[in-house]
């Protein structure tokens, strides 16, 4: 949970246009003899709506050699339509009220200084330019939010107030 949920909890409030939820609800399993959470759901409740966000350390298959089922990736539900993601892809999928059966997208290539998040923000400073998108200091910081209670929820069984 706390390694992996912050990459969903950050783009989430990215796409929430950095709204900060109202309440975290979360719940891991931690096998026995293991020292980490091999699986967690969260629940952030927004004024607007509810996003789930999952992680799970154990997979059937090395997803960096085959995908697994369920896939690694992001899906993302919004009022006209989705979009998922799924990593190593050379496409996504979308689905919209005009096209509900779908259809495929291939992913850009990317140019410098959008490569990798190092580059980016390197460029960033180098040039002036604010920090923006999923790696801003606001939107990180709400996810980091997220995560902090998701953790705490988990740990007291209940739901919590986003913890500032």
């Amino acid at each position: 949970m706390l390694d992996y949920l912050g990459y969903g909890t950050t783009l989430g409030t990215w796409f929430h246009n950095g709204k900060a939820p109202i309440d975290v609800t979360a719940k891991m399993h931690v096998p026995t003899g293991i020292e980490v959470d091999e699986h967690s759901v969260t629940v952030a409740r927004y004024e607007h709506a509810l996003s789930k966000f999952e992680t799970r350390w154990g997979t059937f298959s090395d997803p960096w050699t085959n995908q697994p089922q369920p896939k690694c990736g992001f899906v993302v539900v919004g009022t006209e339509g989705t979009v998922a993601n799924y990593d190593y892809q050379p496409s996504i999928n979308v689905q919209t009220r005009d096209k509900p059966e779908g259809f495929e997208v291939i992913v850009d290539t990317l140019e410098p200084p959008f490569q990798n998040p190092v580059q980016y923000v390197i460029h960033s400073i180098e040039n002036g330019l604010p920090i923006e998108g999923p790696l801003s200091p606001t939107i990180s910081r709400i996810g980091q939010q997220i995560v902090d209670t998701a953790f705490q929820s988990a740990k007291e069984g209940r739901c919590l107030a986003l913890i500032e």
